[in-house]
Formats: structure tokens, sequence, C-alpha cells
């Protein structure tokens, strides 16, 4: 890894505080994988047996990845694209970082529509809008939510508008200031909620489902579920963390950072496991993934339970905290290539790309219900996009990045980097996961996605 003539912006911000970056990191990586991926696939894939098999995956795959890019950002000071450009001059290695901005613009497109679902079900359950319903009613409101076209468009403007408000002030006085009250503040109103749903009656067999260990269950596709888990839930492998990792002071630890952040998101995931099953269980509702138990599941059970709509609140809220902390990660990843590369102000990149992003957010959200009948390749808007980018942008995008570290630089030149500054150092383990272990790891899910393995 050499460096032609590509400078960092000679004034560029850095991070007020380390808990405040890390709170920041944080919330860029959580989201709403934690709440309907990640508690679903533990129990369905051995509780607790599965559990350690993830753990071993975000120690040897999510682990190495989040500390590369944390890495290549504060080397650099750049964005993902310019960072590989310096990091490989000569070379078109940097067409990976096209690929990773495009993944996050697709994601962040039909992100910020579903994320303003969680605020009109804040008010929702504000109102007490669904408050008594049974099941087939929570269905048939979640479905009439889903063909009114306005008010889909509505919720996903303010989303984005908030998102964009928010990073007008930067990174010390917008990102950061937010994300020190939000983080902290969404582990209070969760751990609320699961004091409550471990009250519930029945709640031990939820807990059974989710955490006793059925090592029968751990079947090769369980392994790798666990990878791919470690590996989707955080986001990383596309640059949007090579972002934040710009901009840390040379004193900041990075190895020591990324474990903070990955326990911390992992604290959370398992925290959603805890609210979800001892509630589904106790009420007798079959667990579901995906949007289904978010928007009816979770409903219908605060719907009957006794002061269901404060948790309800409580939920919710929580989960826009979680939602808008990832929304201004990826806006802010997407714009700092136009202002380091372009040399757009940031004001100019936002309202360009806030709009640009808006709109086609528009088409995604539509495609849940008044133009679900638009097929493209037999799927909808969303179903195209969610497979794109999940099944071949985003690991192939992961692949590439491990390969190029590991196998087309000398990674003792990143490990340099990794090793500078604060807090814990870390040497041949780097290079041998870096090199070996993430890579094959990767490979694996790749080829899975890609459909060459199936179970």
């Amino acid at each position: 890894m050499t460096s032609p003539e590509i400078d960092a912006p000679p004034t560029r911000e850095k991070w007020n505080s380390n808990i405040g970056f890390v709170l920041s990191s944080i919330g860029g990586a959580i989201g709403l994988g934690a709440v309907w991926m990640f508690p679903f696939t533990v129990g369905k894939y051995g509780g607790a047996a599965f559990l350690c098999i993830y753990l071993l995956a975000l120690l040897f795959i999510s682990t190495p990845i989040l500390i590369t890019e944390f890495a290549i950002g504060r080397k650099t000071e750049l964005n993902y694209v310019s960072a590989l450009k310096k990091l490989f001059p000569g070379k078109r290695y940097h067409y990976v970082g096209y690929a990773g901005l495009l993944v996050m613009i697709i994601v962040l497109s039909f992100y910020i529509g579903i994320s303003g679902w969680t605020i009109a079900y804040f008010f929702k359950s504000v109102t007490g809008s669904y408050s008594g319903m049974e099941s087939p009613q929570v269905i048939e409101s979640f479905g009439t939510f889903l063909n009114q076209p306005y008010s889909l468009v509505f919720w996903e403007f303010v989303m984005m508008v908030l998102t964009v408000g928010v990073l007008t002030k930067g990174i010390q006085n917008g990102i950061e200031k937010l994300c020190k009250v939000l983080i902290p503040a969404l582990f209070v109103m969760i751990i609320i909620l699961v004091v409550n749903a471990l009250q519930l009656p029945n709640a031990h067999l939820g807990l059974e489902f989710y955490l006793l260990p059925k090592f029968s269950a751990l079947t090769p596709e369980a392994i790798l579920a666990a990878i791919g888990l470690a590996f989707f839930t955080l986001g990383i492998g596309v640059g949007n963390m090579v972002a934040y990792g710009s901009y840390m002071a040379k004193e900041q630890a990075i190895t020591s950072n990324a474990i903070y952040i990955i326990i911390g998101n992992l604290f959370i995931a398992f925290l959603m496991g805890l609210i979800i099953f001892p509630s589904v269980f106790s009420f007798g509702i079959e667990p579901e993934a995906g949007p289904p138990l978010v928007f009816i599941v979770l409903p219908t059970i605060f719907a009957n339970m006794q002061f269901g709509m404060v948790f309800a609140t409580i939920f919710f809220l929580a989960l826009f905290f979680a939602c808008l902390t990832t929304t201004i990660a990826l806006l802010q990843a997407i714009i700092i290539y136009f202002t380091d590369e372009l040399k757009w102000s940031r004001n100019k990149a936002l309202a360009i790309l806030g709009t640009g992003i808006f709109i086609l957010g528009i088409f995604q959200v539509l495609s849940f219900g008044p133009i679900a009948h638009i097929k493209l390749f037999g799927m909808s808007i969303f179903d195209l996009s969610n497979y794109f980018v999940s099944n071949i942008l985003l690991p192939g995008s992961g692949l590439v990045m491990v390969l190029l570290v590991g196998w087309f630089s000398d990674p003792k030149e990143l490990l340099a980097e990794i090793n500078t500054g604060n807090g814990m150092k870390i040497k041949t383990v780097y290079i041998v996961t870096i090199k070996y272990v993430t890579p094959a790891a990767l490979v694996l899910v790749y080829l899975q996605s890609l459909g060459f393995i199936k179970f």
C-alpha cells in the first residue's frame, strides 16, 4: 500500500470523544435486522448452541472487517472510494468502493421508508389506535396502512428530513451529540421492555425456545446462517464504517473500540430476543421473522397486554432511535464521497442526495402496497433491490475488501495503523484472520447467497 497525491480535507472534523464515537458506531451498525432477524435465527437454529457459533463468527469475521474499515478510514481520512485510490495507486481496485456506495444508496432508499413506519406506529401506539385488536384486525390494519400511498410517502419524508437535519450539524454537533443521547436511551427502553416481557405468563417457554441449547439443530446450514448473520446484521464490508473511521483521532483505539461496538450491538440484539420470545409464547403466537414480526405480531401482543400501549410506545420509540442512527450513518457514508472526491459542500451533498434517495425510496416503499403488482424478474421493486444487495453486492464487496487487504497488499502496513494509539494491540491473529479465516468464511456466504450451496 502506498499513497499518491490524494489528500484528505485539511480541516477534517474529528470525534469530540471516544464514547461519542463508540455510541455513534453502535447506532450506525444496529438496525432492524437486530429486531426481526437475529432473535428468530437464534431460536430457529439451536438457541445457545447457535449463539456459540455466532460469537465465533463475530470474533473471526465481523471484528477483523470492522477493524479494517476503521483503519482504512483513519489512515487515509477519506471516504472508501478515495481511500482505495490512495492505498492502491494506479490500480482499479477502487471500483469496489463504487459497489459499496451503490449498496448504501439502495439500502438507504428502502430503509428510509420502512424506518418511517416506526414513527407511524409510535403515534398509533400513543393514540391507542389498535388497542384491543385481535390478530386478524391487526393484519387488516397493517394491510390498510401499506395501501395508503400518501401516508407511506409522508412518513418516509419525515424520516429523511430528520436524517438530513442531524447531518447538517456535522459530526460533533450532529451525529455525536444525538447518539450520546439516543443510544443510552435505547438501552434503557429495551431493558424496561425486557423486564416486562420476563414477567408475562409462560415467559419461560419463550426463553427455552430462544436459549435452550439444541445441538441437533447445529447443521452445516446453521453454521452458515451464523456466519451470514454475523456479517449481514452489522452492515459491514461496504465501507460505511470507513466513513466513521475517517473522523477518528490517531490516539483512539481501533481494536478495543471495534470490540466494544460489536459487544454493544450483540447486547441490543440479544435483549430484543428476551422481549420477543417471552411475549409471543405468552400469547400463543407463532414467532415470525421480518416486517410481520414488528408490525403485526408484536402490535397484536401489545394490543392485548395490560398497559400494552405504554409498552408499545416505548418499543416503537426505541425502534425509531435504532433506525434513525442507522439512516444517519448510511447517508453520512454516502455524502462524504461527494464532499471528498467532488468537493461539494456538505449542504449541497445533503440536499441533492437526500432528495434523490427520497425519490428512489418512494418506489421502494410503494412496492409494499400500491405498486406491489409491478414485478421485475418476478419480484417487487423492494424484493429485487433486497436480493441484489443481500445476495450479490454486499457479500461480494465484503469479500473483495478482505482480499485486497490480505492478499493484494501487505496487511502489516494496515496493522501498523491498527496498533497506533491507545488500547489493545494485535499482531499475528489479525494477519491470519484477514488472509485466511475471514475470506474463506465469506466465500461460503457468497456461494450460499448465489445458490451454489443449498441445504
